[in-house]
């Protein structure tokens, strides 16, 4: 079943109040909060309203909370092959 992923990028800051509620109903609260619906011609009517603000994807599987957090933590950039103890003693 296929899902939007909506972010919100832009702030509603000085909108009217209807722009400001459909996001509200959309589910997002603050600017770079992400959120998942079904496809449904409600929720991409709810998209058009707010096209300015939003960006979206059509994605194949919502995500977890953690998952999304996963997915954003970085590389982190080295491997421990060996611990530095047995390294030091293959020297001696």
């Amino acid at each position: 079943m296929p899902f939007f992923k909506i972010t919100q990028i832009r702030s509603a800051i000085g909108l009217p109040k209807k722009t400001t509620g459909v996001l509200k109903a959309l589910g997002l609260r603050k600017r770079m909060a992400t959120v998942f619906h079904p496809v449904s011609p409600q929720v991409a009517g709810q998209i058009m309203a707010v096209k300015e603000l939003v960006a979206v994807l059509e994605v194949d599987q919502a995500l977890t909370k953690s998952e999304m957090r996963a997915s954003r933590r970085p590389d982190p950039g080295y491997y421990i092959e060996t611990p530095a103890s047995e390294a030091l003693d293959a020297r001696i």
